[in-house]
């Protein structure tokens, strides 16, 4: 049976943090990932840009890292909305990139030695002995191979370790998160398509553009819902495709599309929505079944309707669901809403952020999102298991309460967990025996 120190189920946006932080500080680690690439939805779920979140420096080494390698590919870009410094991020990525990106980070000469990475490998069955986990069973292909560690980290976005594990988690849902079914579209002419669009919608909080120095390259970005709270200028354009039957009415609810970096031509669509049957698997099937008609119908839309979209092309559609909440760990302390609303302090913090509660609900047809005005921490012990004492979780499976969730998911938010465990892990090490 092969020893590691930390064993981490999951190569995604946490996982990957995580899995470097540990290598880079000689802990003798394994990162296991059930597909042949790694970054989870921000690669395989086309999830991009990576929302602004961090506040300060805590945790953010491996995200640091992240941008510098992506520089070297050409598939980085800062986006700064309104010429205002204040807002600019640089988290513009190139989804398709990323997976050699975070390749070559994970391989490279500071954690190589010290980092095992398992493709196409998944948990098959976990091995306790009362509230430790001593051992793993992973399956690859019809392998079977058995694994010990130290400490385990669960970064698989379901809580599949911890479901294998017999720990509990929250059921405290108000509502359920919309999924979303991400695609990219090439061949489209962007300095026609932004001269209509920035004239079509004046609110540059929306609607705004930014040029690349380096090459000239125009990045935009804009978006439109059917809520009634706000006016969207664009709304009105996603009324007329109703009305000529190319779009469903349930298209309208949620529209936002962007330029990629490094992907002259490239526009990147953050829809459709489809629902949320996280019980149901044949439910959730035909909705994804029913997502990629919607892909085809914003197509055929922005096609007719959009200037410089008259020769697109449909080059990728997401090959994971965006599911913004899955399962959320029952922890040794769980995360209010209170305290993210108040930017309570913790002795151990993983991160500062001020990403605000974000809840696309099914219940009803529109996204909420509430400003945060300061930073909050999240601790340490929201990411420690209520159940079994060497078992941590990062990324969306943080013990927190539904609309503090919310806010927290976001991806610059779960590299800093993964980032915080590792280094909560090192500084804490003990061999368990």
């Amino acid at each position: 049976m092969k020893k590691y120190d930390v064993v981490i189920i999951g190569g995604g946006t946490s996982g990957c943090a995580c899995a470097y932080t540990c290598a880079k500080n000689n802990l003798k680690t394994l990162l296991v990932e059930k597909n042949n690439y790694l970054g989870g939805l921000m690669t395989g779920g086309l999830v991009t840009p990576i929302m602004k979140s961090s506040v300060g420096d805590l945790n953010t080494d491996y995200y640091k890292k992240l941008i510098e390698t992506a520089k070297k590919y050409n598939a980085q870009f800062s986006y700064t909305i309104n010429n205002d410094k204040t807002t600019t991020n640089d988290g513009w990525l190139n989804p398709e990139l990323n997976k050699i990106i975070l390749e070559d980070i994970l391989t490279s000469d500071d954690v190589k030695d010290s980092l095992d990475i398992l493709f196409e490998t998944d948990i098959k069955e976990v091995i306790k002995k009362d509230s430790l986990i001593k051992s793993l069973i992973l399956e690859f292909d019809i392998l079977s191979l058995p694994i010990d560690s130290t400490y385990f980290v669960d970064a698989t976005g379901n809580g599949k370790l911890s479901y294998l594990s017999k720990c509990n988690f929250l059921n405290d849902n108000e509502v359920l998160q919309q999924n979303s079914l991400r695609f990219v579209v090439s061949n489209v002419d962007i300095e026609r398509f932004t001269k209509f669009v920035l004239d079509a919608d004046n609110d540059r909080n929306i609607t705004n553009t930014c040029r690349n120095d380096l090459n000239n390259e125009l990045m935009f970005t804009t978006a439109s819902t059917n809520s009634t709270d706000t006016t969207w200028a664009l709304d009105k354009y996603l009324k007329k495709g109703v009305e000529a039957a190319i779009l469903k009415e349930f298209d309208r609810t949620y529209f936002q599309i962007f330029s990629i970096a490094g992907a002259k031509g490239q526009v990147s669509f953050n829809c459709p929505r489809i629902g949320n049957y996280k019980q149901d698997p044949a439910k959730q099937s035909l909705e994804i079944i029913e997502g990629k008609k919607a892909i085809y119908r914003l197509f055929s839309f922005v096609t007719a309707e959009f200037p410089g979209f008259e020769n697109a092309i449909i080059t990728s559609i997401s090959t994971q669901t965006g599911y913004r909440e899955q399962r959320r760990l029952n922890t040794r302390y769980i995360y209010k809403k209170e305290d993210l609303i108040q930017g309570k302090s913790f002795p151990n913090p993983v991160l500062r952020a001020n990403y605000g509660i974000d809840i696309h609900s099914n219940s009803f047809n529109k996204s909420t999102e509430s400003i945060v005005q300061s930073a909050y921490e999240l601790p340490i012990e929201s990411l420690m298991s209520a159940d079994i004492d060497n078992l941590f979780v990062t990324g969306k499976l943080v013990g927190a309460e539904f609309s503090a969730h919310s806010a927290l998911r976001v991806q610059k938010s779960c590299m800093s967990m993964g980032e915080g465990v590792a280094k909560y892990i090192l500084n804490n090490f003990s061999t368990g025996s």
